[in-house]
């Protein structure tokens, strides 16, 4: 299990010619679509979890368990403050399991289902609530142990991410690290947190539940 420490910025038609500029190296580009899942009363999204089909295979995204205070606390507050953190769960069985603690009560499976088999869906109660095509273009700059995604979603939203990856347990202060000087290299000002996909999809297409999630303050 890793944790995926990430800060949100603003492209354009320039920043792909910055990277180059920088020495990053452009390592792939690839389509993948979506699917987002949690019961009628977003009784995952609202304990700020994200369980996500991509390409056949099943992602948990779900909190560090490290309050943001405690992460905020030092000389790179100001990076941290910028940056999501979630445990990224992969493994199916840790997956239903951590499914199961939230929604127990309406929860009726007791088996363990397979990559393919979907029938847990049902006897968990959770629906598609998200669906969206993306276009990605990734690049590296090797000496800072960085990826840098250029996303373009399909209802017409351009995001930039530059992501590290951590062990669980890693240092995560590093991160910050990290994804600040790579910040600085891209010239990217301002301290406010940009949206990602999941916030303007919700806020165009489902606004009941993004106000949901912004009186929680998960978004």
């Amino acid at each position: 299990m890793s944790v995926e420490v990430e800060r949100k910025f603003v492209c354009n038609a320039d920043t792909v010619k910055t990277l180059e500029e920088i020495g990053a190296v452009c390592v792939g580009q690839r389509q993948f679509c979506d699917q987002y899942y949690d019961t009628p009363k977003f009784d995952l999204t609202l304990r700020d979890m994200w369980l996500r089909k991509r390409k056949g295979c099943w992602e948990l995204k779900c909190p560090t368990g490290v309050s943001r205070t405690e992460e905020t606390s030092g000389e790179l507050s100001k990076a941290a403050a910028l940056c999501s953190r979630y445990k990224e769960i992969t493994n199916m069985p840790e997956i239903q399991l951590r499914v199961k603690e939230v929604i127990k009560d309406i929860c009726e499976t007791e088996t363990v289902p397979s990559q393919e088999d979907e029938s847990w869906l049902s006897k968990m109660n959770l629906v598609c609530f998200a669906e969206f095509t993306t276009e990605r273009r990734s690049f590296t700059l090797e000496e800072e142990g960085v990826q840098i995604d250029l996303d373009q979603a399909d209802f017409g939203y351009h995001v930039g991410e530059i992501e590290v990856l951590v062990p669980e347990g890693g240092d995560v202060q590093s991160a910050f690290g990290k994804i600040e000087r790579m910040a600085a290299k891209l010239g990217l000002m301002g301290d406010q947190r940009i949206e990602g996909k999941m916030d303007v999809y919700l806020k165009r297409h489902h606004p009941e539940h993004y106000a949901k999630l912004l009186s929680e303050h998960i978004l």
